[in-house]
């Protein structure tokens, strides 16, 4: 019951978010469609976190860092005349992926707020680097005049954009929904529950914890590189802590350790902001008790509380 649940919650939001252009365009709202390629992004960026804090258990404080280095991929490329939207892919996923084994190989020789701090001290100190660049806006970022070319879809048009962000979201999901059944998904939720015991059997705990970490790190940066797109703008504010804690807030949420819980999340957070802003200027006195209702209440998260009530139901079905 609970996988035809999960696979019935999965196909009727895809289906929705597929169609939704077609809806934006017809009720002629351009907002709507920025909003929710906007929300994709986020959703993307939250995905990857859920790897390593829903899936092996690392609370990272400092994953918009690769949000931010996917951004500024795009805006240092585009103000030397680079619109290559191939070549400043590979360059974010070679930057992060250098900067997560780097940073996760330190990080990762640590656990508990001790884990937490140095994730966030290292976001902090890349998000000063580039308040010194002057040369690319410092603190009041670089705009992006010349947005990516991809394969021969250009990324000015919203459309375009949207999709690209769809595909990759649908990707993300796909692949952690294979990712959690394969050995390698299995070991690294058996470590976040308890790896001492893992490293007992014989597994190597960090070589499976560096992987998953620079695997969030490579995703968050595409995320960077389509937010940067949207935008047309790169800024330090993209490496705060504040979008780190967002985006943890997201999967929370949504639901730790759940394949769409991510989505989901980020969706209602997004959502919920854009309704409130428009009722109150105080929107965040309203939004945070909520948030809090939610978490106590939907101890997995908003998709986790679905998948518990589908299973109540199904045993109060059973019983005689």
């Amino acid at each position: 019951m609970k996988a035809r649940l999960t696979l019935v919650i999965t196909a009727g939001l895809l289906l929705v978010l597929a169609i939704l252009p077609l809806y934006a365009r017809w009720l002629e709202e351009p907002f709507l469609l920025t909003f929710s390629t906007r929300a994709l992004i986020l959703a993307l960026a939250a995905l990857s976190l859920n790897i390593v804090l829903g899936f092996g258990g690392m609370v990272s404080f400092g994953h918009a860092l690769y949000l931010g280095l996917g951004a500024y991929s795009v805006g240092i490329s585009a103000s030397h005349g680079i619109d290559n939207g191939a070549m400043q892919l590979l360059m974010t996923v070679m930057l992060c992926a250098v900067v997560g084994l780097a940073t996760g190989w330190v990080c990762l020789r640590t656990s508990g707020i001790g884990f937490i701090m140095i994730t966030l001290a290292f976001a902090q100190m890349f998000y000063y680097l580039f308040v010194s660049l002057k040369q690319y806006g410092g603190d009041d970022g670089l705009s992006i005049s010349l947005r990516s070319n991809l394969v021969g879809l250009d990324m000015s048009a919203p459309l375009t954009l949207y999709y690209s962000s769809f595909a990759s979201v649908l990707a993300v999901v796909v692949w952690t929904q294979h990712m959690v059944r394969a050995p390698f998904g299995m070991v690294l939720q058996a470590c976040r529950m308890n790896e001492r015991r893992m490293s007992a059997l014989g597994f190597h705990t960090l070589r499976y914890k560096l992987s998953a970490y620079v695997l969030s790190c490579v995703i968050a940066g595409v995320a960077g590189f389509l937010y940067a797109n949207l935008t047309g703008y790169a800024s330090p504010a993209y490496l705060a802590w504040t979008v780190s804690g967002e985006l943890i807030v997201m999967v929370v949420l949504g639901g730790m350790g759940t394949v769409l819980g991510p989505l989901v999340g980020a969706l209602t957070l997004l959502g919920c902001e854009e309704l409130l802003k428009g009722m109150t200027e105080h929107w965040p006195i309203i939004l945070g008790p909520l948030i809090v209702l939610v978490v106590l209440l939907a101890r997995r998260g908003l998709f986790g509380l679905a998948l518990d009530w589908d299973a109540r139901h199904a045993q109060a079905k059973v019983k005689p």
